[in-house]
């Protein structure tokens, strides 16, 4: 796409079916490239060494490394290189996704999700937003109230920023909070900015599992 940086991916998955599929599907954007493969989480960080992509589309179950220990391993804090890790998995699972999003996750999509999540969880890991399939997304971050974490108090964030970050912890899109509020989705990304500084969060979906610790989004549920 003309004017539209191209995002390098990874794909790791120990099924080749599974990379060839994702592959297939990502080959028709634009402004997508898958530049490796990896069928372990080992050849993944091997992956990430040589191809520095920008995203990786990781399985969360995998041989000799599984996907939460690679996601541990390109989220340290002294990693060579940190793309933006997008867990793709077929596990429904609370407490796997909740382990990534304790490691650093930046999204999390069903491998039956379709091609158009597919493609738009790379463009927001790529963008340091974040998306969770729909199918998961609210129950998944109810789950991480029992999840014992570092939390900082509901106090320290503004009255427009807990606007912001329950409907966030809704499952929301920049586009959607902003039209939700009436304000841009500039002051959105500002207001996120902002909190993530004040709680010490790596990305989105640790303010969104913060919100749902804290007690400060489904209070309503």
């Amino acid at each position: 796409m003309e004017g539209r940086p191209v995002i390098r991916v990874l794909l790791a998955d120990d099924q080749e079916i599974v990379r060839t599929g994702m592959a297939m599907i990502l080959s028709v954007e634009d402004d997508i490239q898958v530049v490796a493969h990896a069928a372990d989480g080992l050849q993944a960080l091997e992956m990430v060494e040589l191809h520095r992509p920008d995203v990786v589309l990781m399985d969360i179950r995998m041989p000799h490394l599984d996907g939460l220990d690679a996601l541990r391993h390109l989220t340290r804090p002294h990693a060579s290189h940190r793309p933006q890790v997008v867990m793709v998995t077929t596990f429904d699972d609370e407490d796997y996704l909740a382990r990534a999003v304790e490691a650093g996750a930046s999204g999390f999509i069903l491998k039956d999700s379709g091609p158009r999540l597919l493609a738009e969880a790379v463009r927001a890991a790529a963008v340091g937003d974040s998306l969770v399939s729909p199918s998961i997304t609210v129950r998944l971050l109810r789950q991480l109230r029992t999840v014992s974490a570092r939390s900082k108090p509901v106090t320290q964030i503004s009255p427009r920023e807990r606007e912001v970050v329950v409907l966030l912890a809704e499952g929301l899109t920049n586009a959607e909070i902003a039209a939700a509020l009436s304000i841009t989705v500039g002051t959105v990304k500002t207001h996120l900015t902002n909190v993530q500084g004040k709680l010490g969060a790596r990305n989105r979906v640790e303010i969104a599992s913060w919100a749902w610790r804290s007690g400060l989004a489904g209070r309503g549920a």
